[in-house]
């Protein structure tokens, strides 16, 4: 294959930024006859169409959305290096990409990603957040350096990537007040019956506590179910139920929701991951991250 036009690849940026041809011409300032020629020898040199028709509009396709994403990684690095030179900078922005998964507390997400601005080299982080699935889909094709989960990488998976402990941390209780000062005293069998907002379907948040509630023969009353951890923070708050969370953010949650804790058990277990291509990690983000995630759960023992 020819080496890559990187004007055609520009304009096919500008095409699809702006959703037309006719409104990319007027922006960039060339002729809707020569965008569109240039389009269609950039579709001739990749061997795929990359848009779509619908009315006036051009829509992305599935190889289009690719071809999207680099161009937009590559224009990106080409902005970095005018303004290294601009500035007269030696620096070159270390860029990280993570890949959260969804299911993760925010706060705990934070906590552990900040530490990355604690390294000597220039750092741009970049993080995306989605499933598990998506995710590795992602770092499969090198789109993430790493991912951090809340579940190892599935077993037989056929993707080459390998788990990375960071920490573990056991399960918390919270209420409203008023609610909490009743069921501490005899927790956890205080829960039997009582209104509990649960995680949503797929989590493993959500098996560990039903299989724990059989295991020591209660049932509380499931009054609701949230795949957003936040909004069942809201819910508790506002005094509907009890709901649980990862015992390292106990600190946060009574302070942000002003709730309070009832109990708290290690009986249920939250792990951390960091998923990664290497299984000797070299990455020198990755190497931080781990180090620091190791601090991070040993001040919350």
């Amino acid at each position: 294959m020819a080496k890559l036009n990187y004007h055609h690849l520009q304009y096919f940026h500008a095409i699809a930024t702006h959703g037309s041809i006719a409104k990319a011409s007027s922006v960039i300032h060339i002729t809707p006859q020569t965008l569109s020629a240039q389009l269609s020898l950039l579709e001739d040199q990749l061997g795929y169409k990359l848009f779509e028709r619908k009315g006036k509009r051009l829509i992305l396709n599935e190889m289009g959305h690719i071809t999207f994403r680099y161009s937009q990684e590559i224009f990106s690095l080409g902005d970095e290096l005018l303004h290294s030179l601009k500035n007269h900078s030696t620096d070159f922005a270390f860029k990280f990409s993570v890949g959260v998964t969804d299911v993760i507390a925010k706060v705990f997400s934070f906590n552990f990603l900040k530490t990355i601005y604690n390294m000597d080299d220039s750092i741009k982080l970049v993080c995306k957040e989605s499933s598990l699935e998506v995710l590795l889909g992602e770092l499969a094709t090198n789109k993430l350096d790493a991912v951090l989960s809340d579940k190892s990488l599935p077993a037989g998976s056929p993707l080459k990537a390998y788990n990375h402990l960071v920490g573990t941390c056991g399960l918390s209780f919270f209420a409203h007040k008023d609610i909490a000062d009743k069921l501490k005293d005899n927790f956890p069998e205080s829960l039997d019956n009582k209104p509990f907002f649960i995680a949503g379907e797929g989590s493993n948040q959500r098996l560990s506590v039903l299989s724990w509630f059989e295991h020591i023969n209660i049932s509380p009353l499931i009054i609701g179910e949230f795949d957003d951890s936040v909004l069942t923070k809201y819910f508790g708050q506002a005094g509907y139920g009890v709901f649980c969370a990862p015992t390292i953010i106990d600190e946060h949650v009574m302070e942000q929701f002003g709730v309070k804790l009832i109990g708290r058990t290690t009986e249920i277990t939250e792990y951390y991951y960091l998923i990664s291509p290497e299984r000797k990690v070299k990455h020198p983000a990755v190497q931080h991250l781990l180090k620091e995630g190791k601090k991070l759960f040993s001040y919350n023992d």
